[in-house]
């Protein structure tokens, strides 16, 4: 449709209004008169010159219309009123901020007036524990950690003779899943002596003295590879550990491998190609602690440490059957490990049961002054304490219907079974995935260099929804969206003060979105747990549909581990543990292992 002389009559105008305007921002005045101000939109006019259109095509990136004017008023003065403000970044002062620099402003998961957690610290471990070692090797090496401290303490078990276990299952089966990035044979064996040295002379460090683990590779490892899974880093050799590593090495751990991540921590494919499920090779073991959950349901480490920012620990937890444990935020110190999103990073133990995280958690607890998030805190654990009472809340309507099952559905008629009362509660109807704004924005600016340097380009994983556009498409969110994002964050916190201040746990379907979306936001502790076992009549994947590469179907339907999860109150992670082993030993299906692993 033509324009009317009158629409372009006030276009005309309002573009030479805009000319004007950005002519005389380029040489701009500044005041000689004593005591007079600096005034905002003064700068020298720096970038490339902008135009109402360019507006106009950026508010649909941000879903904020201008009228004409608005637009005119605004592309007069951007040069030297908002482009000066990324002076950081491509001015002649520019700047490189180090790595390890945290944002100024941090999260605190307590809220003012809300408890703290335990007043006080305690760990009782089960009391009854086999004496007996299994007569093989691969019943060894499928033993809970409890046993295997047990065995190793006693001086029935020898570490070196258990690394040489799992170093060897390594070999076997580690050319079918994929998850080992750097095994540390060597460096395993040489911990291994010198723990079962010490034991000898009667210098036992405690439940995880000798035991061998695996890292999710994001964890620094002094002089040991650590690489992100992705491309850029692929060559990367820490010289100083994380002090994760520092905490497990003081505890008598053996580092036996590093582990696979998704690159950069997202779901399940790095460098190295992907990182398959144990119980089901056709499909990926989920991310991004893709690694910790493969290797430790196929028994060739005793536990790993994973980090989980928006479902890295419960989703591969619940594909590869076993047992995540999700920290409160702030609980575990994340110096030392890649950073994502200071807000959200977590780092938690994956294991085979229930106990064994605690006792992982245990060794892992306490503050570090270089982690500007970590703070102070107490652990209250008693394996043997009864659950009798405790008030488990859910969510009626979730419970009927996908992604919750007949296990879950099972789980919440075993609390009633288990002297445990279920209490219904309620959510707002809010758009919790609006808070991924703040995932985003994070996450582009931790990893803000190799976006700019196109490094991030040689990421396998190129798709749309994988970080390398992500990345891209962050830089153009909205700064005021980010606050606004923050406060939305406060609010979400607030309601689940409310509902937690109603129960003492919560039991959920471990994948509905809202709430594992919410809960990494809030900070709130997550246990997943194997409860039972469903059938899947298709792959699943991380990835988003993609109608070019269709994922394998199954007939007859395969049989694969389901798991539950029960989200605590702040740093209270003796009590959902302390459920979930009265849960697990009720299901009773822990025990059972990858067929043809």
């Amino acid at each position: 449709m033509s324009k009317s002389r009158r629409q372009f009559l006030t276009e005309t105008t309002l573009t030479l209004l805009a000319t004007a305007a950005a002519a005389k921002a380029q040489a701009p005045t500044t005041s000689t008169t004593p005591g007079a101000p600096p005034a905002f939109g003064t700068a020298p006019a720096v970038g490339p010159e902008v135009t109402p259109a360019t507006f106009a095509e950026a508010e649909k990136l941000v879903q904020a219309p201008l009228t004409e004017a608005d637009r005119a008023q605004a592309a007069g003065n951007w040069r030297s009123a908002m482009a000066p403000l990324y002076e950081r970044r491509v001015g002649p002062h520019k700047i490189e901020i180090p790595t390890a620099t945290a944002p100024y402003t941090t999260v605190h998961s307590i809220l003012p007036g809300q408890p703290s957690g335990p007043a006080t610290n305690q760990f009782i471990r089960t009391k009854a524990i086999p004496d007996n070692l299994p007569a093989t090797d691969e019943a060894i090496a499928y033993s809970p950690v409890t046993h295997l401290s047990h065995w190793i303490e006693t001086r029935k078990l020898t570490s070196e003779r258990l690394t040489r276990i799992y170093l060897k299952r390594i070999e076997q089966f580690n050319p079918k899943l994929n998850c080992i990035i750097t095994l540390t044979a060597d460096h395993a064996l040489s911990q291994a002596k010198a723990a079962d040295a010490e034991i000898a002379a009667g210098r036992y460090r405690g439940p995880l003295h000798g035991i061998p683990w695996g890292a999710k590779d994001l964890l620094d490892t002094a002089n040991i590879p650590t690489t992100y899974g992705a491309e850029p880093f692929r060559n990367r050799i820490p010289t100083a550990d994380a002090t994760v590593t520092q905490r497990l090495n003081q505890a008598g751990a053996v580092l036996i491998a590093k582990l696979s991540l998704g690159a950069l921590a997202l779901n399940d494919i790095w460098f190295g190609g992907q990182t398959m499920n144990p119980w089901l090779l056709e499909e990926g073991s989920s991310g991004s602690s893709a690694g910790p959950g493969a290797a430790t349901a196929a028994g060739l480490v005793a536990f790993a440490i994973g980090s989980e920012t928006g479902g890295s620990i419960v989703s591969p937890s619940m594909r590869c059957g076993i047992t995540g444990l999700r920290p409160t935020y702030g609980r575990v110190p994340r110096t030392g490990a890649m950073t994502l999103c200071w807000s959200l990073d977590k780092l938690g133990p994956m294991a085979r049961r229930v106990e064994d995280t605690m006792l992982v958690l245990n060794a892992i607890t306490g503050p570090d002054n270089q982690d500007v998030a970590s703070v102070p805190s107490h652990l209250n654990f008693d394996a043997n304490a009864p659950i009798t009472g405790l008030k488990v809340g859910y969510f009626p309507q979730w419970m009927k219907e996908a992604p919750a099952t007949d296990v879950d559905r099972a789980a919440l008629t075993a609390i009633k079974t288990l002297g445990m009362t279920p209490v219904e509660v309620t959510l707002p109807d809010w758009p919790y995935d609006s808070l991924d704004l703040i995932l985003f924005a994070e996450a582009a600016a931790a990893f803000e260099e190799i976006t700019l340097n196109h490094a991030v380009d040689q990421l396998k994983a190129q798709v749309p929804d994988a970080w390398p556009n992500t990345f891209r498409q962050s830089r153009f969110l909205s700064a005021v969206d980010f606050v606004q994002t923050d406060r939305f964050r406060r609010m979400v916190a607030l309601e689940m003060a409310r509902v937690m201040s109603e129960v003492d746990l919560l039991l959920v379907p471990s994948l509905r979105d809202e709430m594992l979306t919410l809960t990494n936001f809030t900070g709130h502790p997550s246990l997943t747990f194997r409860a039972g076992f469903v059938e899947v009549a298709e792959a699943r994947s991380d990835w988003a549909p993609d109608p070019a590469k269709p994922l394998p179907k199954f007939n007859p339907p395969r049989r694969v581990p389901h798991g539950v999860t029960l989200i605590g109150r702040l740093f209270d992670e003796g009590t959902i543990t302390r459920a979930g082993i009265a849960l697990e030993q009720h299901f009773n299906v822990a025990a059972e292992t990858p067929p043809g692993f």
